[in-house]
């Protein structure tokens, strides 16, 4: 595997294999990375000739007070993880390589109304720095597919959406959500979480599953659901955040006529705001 940090470079490396006909798939990531990222990885080695990760920690979408200084950087780790998988090259950039001019000048890309919902609404300006840093990453290595985990489940449908409104042409495929043996989905953050708070996070699924067992029995009081659900997660040692039943199209909320259904969850154990989803067919 051949670690770039510029873009001129990257190109320069993905010119001749798009000249020869080879596609190209790209897993973009915040680095730290764990089993989950390694499962898009692999699923990029299925889907195309050519693999290109990213590790970028980007600025903009951490909102004040949030963990951008303390965002674990494992560089090393990183790239022999990847190269143990298959990727071929590794996008590592610094800040002034992708904001040239500076954050604050830098062109932004939202999508409205899906970016203003549940974790939007917890962290202002996320998915506009969520947007910005995808679509110039996607003009910058011009992929053929991009590999996103559904454990994100609400970026994931924005991501779509903006590709989708800008005609950008990258097929955008999902992975579904990696989890331990406990059942907790794998996250970067998990590392913050202490011994005991480890034990108790997993609450978070398996309240999720309670929820979608009610809902799959015949309950359509969804309302009522999420309020019960939120209850059980603050017994469990979780500060809430949102729990929310919408239907998969546009993330509003569900109503009894319904088919196509996801619970969305976000809570906050110790440090961390761990997120997770479970999708429905009625």
């Amino acid at each position: 595997m051949l670690t770039l940090a510029t873009i001129a470079s990257l190109r320069n490396e993905l010119k001749a294999h798009r000249q020869a006909g080879r596609t190209i798939a790209f897993v973009p990531t915040m680095g730290n990375l764990h089993a989950g990222h390694i499962q898009l990885v692999d699923k990029a080695v299925q889907s195309a000739d050519i693999v290109v990760a990213s590790i970028f920690v980007n600025p903009l979408q951490f909102g004040k007070n949030e963990d951008l200084s303390s965002y674990p950087r494992t560089l090393q780790e990183d790239q022999r993880k990847l190269t143990d998988a298959g990727c071929h090259y590794l996008f590592a950039p610094n800040e002034d390589e992708v904001y040239p001019n500076g954050r604050d000048s830098q062109t932004r890309v939202e999508v409205p109304v899906l970016s203003d919902l549940y974790c939007g609404e917890a962290r202002p300006g996320h998915f506009s720095g969520v947007t910005t840093v995808v679509c110039k990453l996607f003009n910058i290595v011009q992929p053929d597919i991009a590999v996103f985990g559904e454990k994100d489940y609400q970026q994931l449908r924005i991501v779509r959406k903006m590709v989708g409104d800008l005609c950008i042409a990258t097929e955008i495929i999902s992975v579904p959500v990696v989890r331990a043996e406990s059942g907790l989905a794998l996250s970067s953050r998990n590392g913050y979480l202490s011994a005991t708070e480890l034990q108790q996070a997993p609450a978070l699924r398996q309240v999720i599953r309670q929820t979608a067992e009610q809902i799959t029995s015949g309950r359509s009081d969804y309302s009522q659901l999420e309020h019960e659900a939120t209850l059980a997660l603050e017994a469990s040692g979780f500060r809430r955040d949102y729990f929310r039943i919408v239907r998969r199209t546009d993330l509003a909320p569900a109503d009894a006529e319904d088919k196509k259904l996801v619970i969305l969850a976000a809570a906050w154990m110790g440090p961390s705001r761990l997120i997770d989803n479970q999708e429905l067919d009625l």
